[in-house]
């Protein structure tokens, strides 16, 4: 198979790590929530991520030290869209978008109820943040739906291009 030279603006697409999750934060009484979708896991236990937060999400992040990691399926793909398009200086995207606010457990930053998932997460190491704007989130609280196994991600494949999550095989892999 012949190659050729491949843009290194569009390397992202090829390396997208997870799902496109939703980060809400809380400061100062405004709860905000953002789209995110680099992230990667760094540690199973305790669970640690490691994400790049940027804009209005950065500031609330890097003064409240908690957020929490809100998993979507693909009914939310166009709330998840809505929310990446627009500022949380701008509007309260919660009731713009239909997005429905539950506490948390451990930390001040809403869970959203119509994600299947839902990780509070505490700042755990911030030494990448002022180069990088990326964040070390020690998950604190999970949470779940019972049909976990059954939701289908939204990845990003870059500039406006999306995946949805289909067929999930059981191989025979030592890996956790």
């Amino acid at each position: 198979m012949k190659k050729k030279s491949f843009p290194l603006a569009k390397v992202y697409g090829l390396l997208e790590p997870g799902p496109v999750v939703l980060l809400s934060t809380a400061r100062r009484g405004k709860n905000n929530v953002m789209t995110l979708s680099w992230h990667t896991m760094l540690e199973f236990e305790p669970p640690l991520v490691g994400c790049v937060v940027c804009g209005y999400s950065h500031a609330a992040l890097k003064a409240t030290k908690e957020c929490v990691i809100n998993i979507p399926d693909a009914s939310l793909a166009d709330q998840v869209v809505a929310c990446g398009n627009h500022s949380g200086r701008d509007i309260d995207k919660f009731a713009a978008f239909g997005l429905t606010l539950l506490p948390a457990a451990q930390v001040q930053a809403p869970l959203i109820a119509e994600c299947f998932a839902n990780l509070e997460c505490r700042v755990l190491d911030t030494r990448l943040v002022n180069r990088y704007s990326f964040f070390v989130l020690e998950v604190v609280q999970a949470w779940a739906d019972d049909d976990i196994a059954e939701q289908q991600t939204i990845h990003h494949r870059g500039y406006g291009r999306f995946m949805f999550a289909g067929e999930t095989r059981q191989l025979d892999s030592k890996m956790r």
